[in-house]
């Protein structure tokens, strides 16, 4: 007699017992509750700015804000129309071109990415300026004595920042435009050729439009990346929004005031995300029958050829090799000096902070993440999208939300224990070590989250209802089934954010402890006093330490789809 087997049965939620419910009720309210946390420095932002102890804002509205908002647009428009021409152009010439050097380019490209923006703007202005080795050399060649012999161009204005920004950013632009035109039909390309357009026609025609969306997508990221920017537009002299908190909150020492400038950059990027959002909503996606047949792409020979090689190696040898090439050689001449016990103190701190930051953004990521598998509902999915908004916030924004919430948490404990105990505690929160991780958390918890969050969806639900029917409980199953299957995405996810705290300077810079400088702080205020020699080791090991997400994305796009 043939035995039966018969399959488990998984309970509908409604069919659940009352410990059972509350065991997802509570991994519910731990969602919300941290959604809430990661949203509460937007929140105190926005409530600041309406009710400031001292209301400012009409004396800003007729002074100095209109000048904030004209050079943050400038700047956007000038980064992003750079960053598109670069980040387009190298996207096509690598993925739909032939020429030598084109497997490098594919992959070198990146590199700038790994450049902090304020790092590349103390490079080139230590570079450039009048007792720069470019001046120096150009003097000696020429026989020039004085700076009114000849002109050169002043790299310490808007110009200036706008190409500086341009050079790092445009790898978001090129990142995005890749991956679209790796995924595009080689069968409309030929079609076009047969209806006789030739490869710039075929490009300007058909390719650029199909990924329109993807740039788009690119030129929003490339924008809040520019309107977050403190190091290079401080280090300029120009007066963006984010220089503006900064001045308005320690220099004019009132906070309401920044709020107020904060909420107006927020508005910017609410207007920034809408777009993107757009964007994405009218990209399309097809599969076609030759989705993975091999890309041939375009033989140039000669002049052409050379052309896109130059092209091609222009931004990498501008954003990443003269800078590392400068910084090496600094450090390598002052390394007795550099290498000293303060260096490794700046190096811990950097290291301490960026860790525990991608520690807790794992833990929360995966609570986030598993909580919105286990329950599929959409208030929950709100939840989860609510709490990556801090991804959004520039840096100067993210430090005064965070100090607001800290400070009134610390002034009611104080009056608390002096009201009962007679006892001062004084901050315990506000200029810790914890309001930098918490700043650090709020802002990549998103990085974290979209990583957790795509690798978990790889897995089938019959995972989980196989688990449940031998016993697990949801938490077992996420660490027993779940965690192996997914520890790829964590790693990664957990190297970005640590490269991403690393390189943060606008909230490491406001919300440190006194006297408690990691690598990025220790070179802009070395950098800022024209000293950077006396900083180039930790601006190298920034630099350095920013090439590992660099590879990560070039083996991400690289391996889509074959080309020869």
């Amino acid at each position: 007699m043939q035995a039966e087997h018969a399959t488990p049965e998984i309970k509908p939620p409604s069919a659940l017992t009352t410990s059972q419910k509350h065991y997802l009720l509570g991994w519910y309210s731990g969602t919300w509750g941290t959604a809430l946390m990661v949203a509460l420095p937007i929140l105190a932002v926005f409530y600041l700015a309406l009710f400031p102890q001292e209301n400012i804002w009409s004396h800003l509205a007729a002074t100095v804000l209109p000048v904030y908002i004209t050079t943050t647009l400038a700047l956007m428009i000038g980064v992003g129309a750079l960053s598109i021409a670069t980040g387009v152009c190298g996207a096509w010439l690598v993925t739909m071109c032939r020429f030598p050097g084109r497997k490098l380019f594919e992959w070198a490209l990146l590199l700038p990415f790994a450049v902090p923006a304020y790092v590349i703007a103390y490079v080139y202005t230590d570079l450039l300026e009048y007792s720069g080795p470019l001046q120096i050399a150009l003097r000696e060649l020429f026989g020039w004595q004085t700076a009114r012999d000849y002109w050169f161009p002043d790299i310490r204005t808007l110009g200036g920042a706008i190409l500086m920004l341009s050079m790092v950013l445009y790898p978001y632009v090129y990142l995005l435009t890749r991956a679209t035109f790796l995924e595009q039909s080689t069968t409309i390309h030929d079609a076009s050729r047969t209806l006789g357009c030739t490869p710039w026609q075929s490009f300007y025609r058909v390719s650029l439009p199909i990924a329109r969306p993807a740039i788009a997508v690119g030129l929003s990221l490339v924008s809040m990346e520019t309107i977050n920017d403190f190091g290079t537009v401080d280090y300029f002299a120009v007066k963006s929004m984010s220089a503006g908190i900064y001045d308005t909150w320690l220099n004019m020492s009132n906070l309401g005031g920044a709020a107020q400038i904060a909420s107006l950059m927020m508005i910017f990027v609410v207007i920034l995300i809408s777009l993107e959002r757009l964007a994405r909503a009218k990209q399309r996606q097809f599969n076609s029958p030759d989705r993975y047949k091999t890309l041939t792409g375009y033989q140039l020979t000669g002049w052409r050829a050379w052309g896109a090689t130059l092209l091609c190696a222009l931004p990498v040898i501008t954003g990443f090799i003269i800078p590392v090439w400068l910084l090496t050689g600094y450090a390598l001449k002052h390394i007795d000096q550099l290498w000293t016990e303060a260096f490794f103190t700046y190096a811990s701190h950097s290291f301490i902070l960026s860790s525990s930051a991608a520690v807790l953004t794992i833990i929360i990521a995966l609570l986030l993440a598993y909580s919105k598998r286990l329950h599929k509902k959409s208030s929950l999915k709100l939840a989860v999208q609510f709490s990556s908004l801090g991804y959004a916030m520039p840096g100067a924004v993210l430090a005064i939300g965070v100090i607001i919430p800290l400070a009134a948490f610390d002034n009611t404990v104080d009056s608390l224990m002096d009201q009962f105990f007679g006892i001062s505690t004084g901050l315990l929160l506000s200029g810790t070590a914890f309001a930098v991780i918490f700043a650090y958390v709020v802002r990549f918890l998103a990085v974290s989250l979209g990583s957790i969050d795509s690798s978990l969806n790889k897995i089938t639900d019959s995972m989980d209802m196989a688990s449940r029917s031998l016993g697990l409980s949801p938490l077992q199953t996420l660490l027993k089934v779940h965690l192996p299957l997914i520890k790829g995405g964590i790693l990664t996810a957990a190297l970005v954010v640590f490269v991403d705290s690393m390189k943060e300077l606008p909230a490491t810079l406001i919300l440190r402890p006194f006297n408690y400088d990691t690598l990025a702080t220790y070179v802009y205020q070395y950098a800022s006093d024209e000293m950077l020699e006396a900083c180039s080791l930790a601006a190298l090991l920034i630099v350095l330490v920013g090439i590992i997400p660099v590879i990560l994305l070039s083996r991400t796009i690289s391996g889509t789809r074959d080309s020869h």
